[in-house]
């Protein structure tokens, strides 16, 4: 009892006194590096300007242009990689036809569609919108079809001898099978489509998180540049935690895998 008791503690106090060491080290940085709070503001300042940024609202205009963007992103791009990916791990010709096309696009930097985002979208939500789905979609894809492909044969072959049709196969076996590996590549997406949004948003459109730190480095407000940072990181924490949340639901999946 007292050992777990002290292993919540440690777990509890640990994050707590990372962040406290992270803030005294920026804090004598500032001091010893000789260089101007414009250049590198000191932790009460950027308290300061989150406060006021706060006050009059901006901020949370931002967080809210880039969360709309991110999550409606993420939607289309979990709507159709996931079905594409169990597509591709039950069908021998569907994979042999458009894998290929999947491992030739997948290593293309969502930012190098910037260019052609703008052109065929425009300005506003639309190019970051897509600039998202496409940092998203081929992970969602490229995991759903592996962890179909490590479904354990034995259980296609029992489901055949009850006779279950496709779409039984695909609801009972596969989705159950599936999901643990689904989540994780969740996970992983929302963290990389984040950290798009954010790119996305200095060039594209004139809101967000992205375009409040482009704009106030443009107007050498380096401590709005460091409160948007902050931001950032503190949603990537909140995101991450929903996504672990989601991890740990055991009741709606059950053991099909490889042991």
């Amino acid at each position: 009892m007292m050992t777990e008791t002290h292993s919540t503690l440690t777990k509890n106090i640990a994050p707590v006194l990372s962040f406290t060491v992270l803030v005294l080290v920026w804090e004598a940085t500032v001091r010893l590096s000789g260089w101007d709070t414009n250049v590198l503001p000191g932790p009460y300042k950027v308290l300061e300007s989150m406060t006021e940024l706060i006050a009059n609202g901006s901020i949370f205009k931002h967080t809210v242009a880039s969360l709309f963007r991110v999550t409606l992103g993420f939607y289309i791009a979990a709507i159709l990689g996931i079905p594409l990916g169990i597509i591709l791990g039950r069908s021998q010709i569907a994979s042999i036809l458009f894998s290929p096309v999947i491992s030739f696009l997948r290593p293309i930097s969502p930012l190098a569609w910037i260019p052609l985002a703008m052109l065929w979208f425009g300005i506003g939500d639309k190019p970051a919108i897509f600039l998202i789905f496409l940092a998203s979609f081929f992970p969602i894809v490229m995991a759903t079809t592996v962890a179909v492909h490590s479904i354990n044969p034995t259980y296609f072959y029992v489901a055949a001898n009850f006779n279950f049709s496709r779409t039984e196969v695909i609801q009972k076996v596969v989705i159950p099978a599936i999901i643990p590996d689904v989540i994780t590549a969740l996970r992983l997406s929302v963290a990389i489509a984040w950290v798009v949004v954010v790119a996305a948003e200095m060039i594209a459109v004139q809101s967000g998180l992205g375009y409040l730190i482009l704009d106030s480095r443009n107007g050498l407000r380096m401590d709005y540049v460091m409160d948007g940072m902050i931001v950032i990181g503190l949603i990537g924490l909140f995101l991450d935690y929903i996504m672990r949340r989601l991890s740990r639901i055991e009741s709606a999946s059950w053991g099909v895998k490889q042991a």
